[in-house]
């Protein structure tokens, strides 16, 4: 068995709660990942590699990405999204003609510092996990490409955009700096992945979808792809 499955992962589990379906649902035992971790707080495309696909996992994670997020302003947590816990509360004045420009200067290649709860590894382990010790690890600011970014709906204190960007970008890193940029801060409280490469959301299938279907009838073979 050797091929991918374009996935349409629901908010609330974690990108291996994916993988650990397959696994026991369809008894897998060859090879299988995933190109590219959503947070539990996400939804939306995950490539899923099986058998020799996963050698092509890492190509898949290359790939431009297209997020729809939703942020709000005024707050920061620990995570830089809402699962997080709330460290600062600050009162929001800001108009539309504000939150546009500010959004709009993060196109181009921008440097982004990643959350400090995050699969980014220091030592060998995530830091994540040197979070839940008690450990604070600060990542190091990394350079990013924000191909296309637009507000797709404001309601002030919330701010709904979509945008496209290079492999390595974390949305819950530009809501935060979004809000810092506007003086309140803002934390991220929805996100949807809806592109990975040619990978459409429109074309990707839920775990309901499957179990429906059957696996044959959403499984690409490698000769396919």
């Amino acid at each position: 068995m050797n091929g991918i499955i374009v996935v349409n992962k629901p908010s609330g589990i974690t990108s291996y709660d994916v993988i650990r379906f397959f696994k026991r649902k369809y008894n897998i035992k060859e090879k299988i990942g995933h190109s590219g971790t959503l947070d539990p707080l996400a939804q939306g495309v995950l490539v899923v590699c099986i058998g020799k696909a996963t050698k092509l996992a890492t190509m898949f994670m290359g790939m431009e990405k297209e997020y729809v997020a939703k942020m709000v302003l005024g707050k920061k947590t620990d995570t830089d999204d809402i699962d997080g816990k709330v460290v600062e509360e600050n009162p929001v004045s800001v108009d539309e003609s504000q939150v546009m420009e500010v959004v709009r200067g993060f196109k181009g290649e921008i440097e982004q510092i990643p959350p400090i709860v995050s699969a980014i590894k220091h030592k060998g382990k995530p830091l994540y996990k040197h979070y839940r010790k008690g450990v604070i690890v600060a990542p190091s600011p990394r350079k990013v490409f924000i191909k296309d970014i637009e507000l797709l709906n404001l309601q002030i204190p919330y701010i709904q955009f979509r945008v496209v960007c290079s492999k390595g970008t974390y949305i819950r890193a530009l809501c935060r700096d979004i809000g810092n940029k506007l003086g309140c801060g803002g934390t991220q409280t929805e996100l949807k992945r809806t592109k990975v490469g040619n990978f459409l959301i429109k074309d990707s299938y839920t775990l309901e979808d499957i179990e429906t279907m059957g696996l044959e009838k959403v499984f690409i073979k490698m000769e396919q792809l």
